[in-house]
């Protein structure tokens, strides 16, 4: 006979069911235990996890434009059959079919010189100018196509982290190459980064730094935990707990979830028929245990896909703030914007959290298409775009829910892969490692720079950089910090935040203070 606990997590795995959970650890269980996850919160928080897949090109999102970082940029990027380097701060976009006089070269639509300068940031913390920088202080900007971040970086709602990644402990260039330390396994492997971004762990990964704290604090929802975890772009491990397992939902309008017949008024010309499908498939009176608990995760389904859309039908979800017409900046075309459709789900969970009865969430969306190897002038400044369109709608559309300023309430982040090589190919960037990333929210601390900003070029004469090796950046600072950051705001326990990152101990800073 099948064991149950394997039957169990096969369930847990297909469908949104908490009670069905595998056995939680030791660790995490005393770390549960001495948290705040078995009281009531009276505040509301949510954490939503941006997750561009395929790796982004950090070198071409957030750049230092000191004079002696800028000219080793351009001189790496400035080159190839399709180069990819940028126009400096204060240039104008170069008219389609003129020669830019920064590069000699005739724009077109698909140039960096028909894009316009790259859009300067003023920290409110001056940044350290770091060993190789041939500086006196630095200075930052943004991709050319985001000035919907600018503008609430500008407005303190947008923090940055630089040069953050995956790591075991804090790790130098010579220790790195001379293998003293170790490191993440499968560093430039898609697949090994994205579940160790999101997991801790190479593929095969079960559980999710997400999850885990969804575990922790999922007592703060009462007995409703079926809403705490939430992906609205698929099976992420990012939200896989212990006990906490993730609902999924669409971006369809309305209804939020839809399942077929048995919710409808007739079924092939009958009136009974869907309650008598119903009745079927949600029996758990079977002489199988399997048919049974699979009928009762269909059950739970069911009701819960009732009250999901019962809440969505609300005029305080209903009344939130329609997604702005998303134009590609290099076409000129109107495009839906993917990423802006998921967030608007997630701002109508929001809304619609006292409904549902919950006081913690955490959420999972993402964005494809950032393996840029090929025609990198052509897909990352437009996903660069959605990017900033999104995280612009989000902000306007939790500023009045209701009538009420939720974006202290929400703190979204974004996560990658990897970053991308600081040398083209030729039209693109290959695999690399430590990447700049951004987080939002009423309670961020924006305008400010967090973490290191590194050292950037690549060997080549006398220019040796402490802070890259080939042509990737060794992370300043380590996914556990980051994510541990967030935790901490979002009401995680030190003793909790011990467990779900064990190497955090490693690093002298838990805590980097944007949240």
């Amino acid at each position: 006979m099948t064991k149950s606990i394997d039957r169990r997590y096969l369930l847990r795995m297909g469908g949104a069911l908490s009670l069905l959970g595998t056995a939680t650890p030791f660790a995490l269980q005393m770390a549960a235990a001495g948290s705040a996850a078995g009281q009531q919160a009276q505040d509301y928080k949510a954490l939503v996890c941006i997750f561009m897949v395929g790796g982004n090109d950090a070198n071409n999102t957030l750049l230092a434009t000191d004079t002696d970082t800028w000219t080793r940029y351009f001189t790496a990027r400035n080159t190839g059959a399709d180069p990819i380097a940028l126009m400096p701060v204060g240039t104008a976009p170069t008219p389609v079919g003129q020669t830019s006089a920064v590069t000699g070269r005739v724009a077109t639509a698909k140039t960096p010189e028909a894009w316009g300068g790259v859009l300067p940031i003023a920290p409110a913390t001056a940044q350290a100018v770091p060993p190789g920088t041939n500086a006196t202080s630095r200075t930052f900007a943004l991709h050319p196509f985001m000035s919907p971040m600018k503008a609430l970086f500008d407005q303190k709602r947008l923090a940055v982290v630089a040069n953050v990644g995956p790591l075991i402990q804090p790790i130098t260039k010579q220790q790195y190459q001379g293998k003293a330390l170790p490191i993440p396994a499968n560093l430039f492997s898609h697949n090994d980064q994205q579940s160790t971004w999101q997991a801790n762990a190479v593929e095969g990964a079960r559980d999710g730094w997400g999850g885990r704290m969804a575990d922790m604090l999922a007592g703060m929802n009462g007995t409703n935990t079926l809403f705490t975890a939430i992906s609205v772009a698929g099976n992420a491990v990012f939200l896989s707990g212990q006990t906490v397992v993730q609902y999924q939902l669409s971006t369809a309008n309305a209804p939020a979830v839809v399942i077929g017949g048995a919710q409808g008024s007739s079924l092939f010309g009958s009136a009974i028929a869907p309650a008598r499908i119903k009745d079927l498939v949600t029996d758990t009176n079977t002489p199988s245990n399997l048919a049974s608990d699979y009928a009762g995760v269909v059950s739970r389904s069911i009701g819960a896909a009732g009250t999901v859309n019962t809440a969505f039908a609300s005029g305080v979800v209903t009344g939130l703030s329609a997604i702005p017409t998303f134009t590609n900046p290099v076409t000129g075309l109107t495009e839906s914007n993917s990423l802006a459709l998921q967030l608007q789900t997630v701002a109508r969970m929001v809304a619609a959290a006292g409904g549902l009865g919950v006081k913690r969430q955490v959420f999972f969306v993402n964005i494809g298409g950032w393996d840029t190897h090929d025609f990198q002038n052509t897909t990352q400044p437009n996903l660069l775009a959605k990017v900033a369109h999104a995280f612009a709608y989000f902000d306007q559309a939790l500023s009045n829910v209701g009538g009420v300023d939720m974006r202290s309430s929400v703190t979204a982040f974004t996560a990658s892969d990897f970053s991308r090589s600081f040398t083209t190919n030729g039209d693109g960037t290959d695999h690399a490692w430590g990447s700049h990333h951004f987080v939002l929210g009423g309670a961020v601390k924006g305008g400010d720079m967090y973490g290191q900003y590194p050292t950037l070029g690549v060997d080549l004469g006398a220019f040796n950089n402490p802070d890259a090796t080939g042509t990737a950046l060794i992370p300043t600072t380590s996914v556990d910090q980051y994510a541990a950051t967030l935790g901490a705001w979002f009401g995680v326990s030190p003793t909790a935040l011990g467990a779900i990152f064990p190497n955090l101990r490693n690093f002298r800073s838990q805590n980097l203070g944007f949240v």
